[in-house]
């Protein structure tokens, strides 16, 4: 399912031109356009926290991961209980990741790590039969009708850009997305553990060899992958309401991303998803028709120039 479904871009940005005008493009109002551009970085900004966690995964683990659309789904479930508890969603938007991540710890370690060394199809039937326990659990949990999260009253409003208004929380998600972005680099970049991880996802044997413990390493990008799943739940929640499903629908953009971007590039899966992010709130806005097909006619396109992906030799190292 397309992210034309998932994700209304057009709900609040204006519309395309009318049929039978004789100006075409021009009359599409250019703060309407400005808005849908804006409107592609936020969905992008969510797409590359969802591919991020997936490429860390897969770069050094070598798992595909089916699972990781319903974590993201478990993180906004998490984040309606969270804030219903504390009051807070500055507490909701630390603690829930934090839950979800936590998870993440306990299923590489009792689940995931027992498939080592076994054929790659086992860990991802073994993923999409947990995504699809997850779907049902949540529903016995929360119940199945869909939900809402309230964002902070200061993000609640719309701010004047001088151009245009637009959604104060909105632009809020795409600062949470840089910084996180930013904090990744630095801990892969900067830190001992992050030359490590960069280091096995190049060379596991070498960094055995080396007397490194890599079973904590893999928990721990599993960790931190699922986690970060969980915050793109979590920031996903006040725009687009808490349902079952909503994993699900978005895993398939999700797996479009890494593979445009490159399997287990970092890099990759960042300007693939902000690419994408945009394509698909532009394609919505001009052509809603063709929205539901755009990402796959995308992802050919470019497997059909570079069947690695964008940056598919890279690796984590970039």
């Amino acid at each position: 399912m397309s992210s034309a479904r998932w994700w209304p871009t057009r709900s609040w940005t204006g519309r395309a031109p009318r049929r039978g005008s004789h100006s075409g493009v021009s009359d599409v109002s250019l703060t309407a356009l400005t808005a849908q551009v804006f409107t592609g970085l936020v969905l992008g900004g969510i797409l590359v926290l969802l591919a991020i966690g997936l490429s860390l995964i897969f770069g050094l683990m070598t798992v595909v991961n089916f699972a990781h659309g319903s974590f993201y789904m478990l993180g906004a479930y998490v984040a309606f209980s969270v804030l219903g508890l504390t009051k807070s969603f500055w507490a909701t938007l630390v603690l829930a990741p934090l839950v979800v991540g936590s998870l993440g710890f306990l299923v590489e370690r009792f689940l995931i790590r027992r498939l080592y060394g076994r054929s790659p199809d086992d860990p991802l039937l073994l993923t999409f039969g947990l995504s699809l326990a997850m779907v049902e659990g949540v529903k016995l949990l929360w119940g199945k009708i869909g939900l809402t999260v309230d964002p902070p009253k200061q993000l609640a409003a719309a701010v004047d850009l001088g151009f245009m208004n637009f959604p104060i929380y909105r632009l809020f998600v795409i600062a949470v997305t840089a910084a996180v972005l930013v904090a990744l680099w630095v801990f892969l970049a900067k830190t001992n553990v992050g030359l490590i991880i960069r280091a096995g996802s190049r060379d596991a044997l070498m960094v055995r060899a080396l007397g490194l413990n890599l079973n904590r390493v893999w928990l721990l990008v599993f960790g931190i992958g699922i986690g970060m799943a969980g915050l793109a739940g979590v920031l996903a929640g006040p725009m687009r309401g808490v349902y079952a499903e909503m994993g699900v629908e978005i895993i398939i953009d999700c797996f479009v991303v890494v593979v445009v971007g490159g399997m287990g590039s970092l890099a990759g899966a960042i300007v693939a998803g902000l690419l994408i992010g945009e394509i698909v709130s532009l394609t919505t806005f001009f052509a809603p028709r063709l929205a539901e097909i755009v990402v796959f006619v995308v992802m050919a396109v470019v497997l059909l120039v570079r069947p690695s992906g964008l940056f598919g030799e890279a690796g984590l190292a970039e």
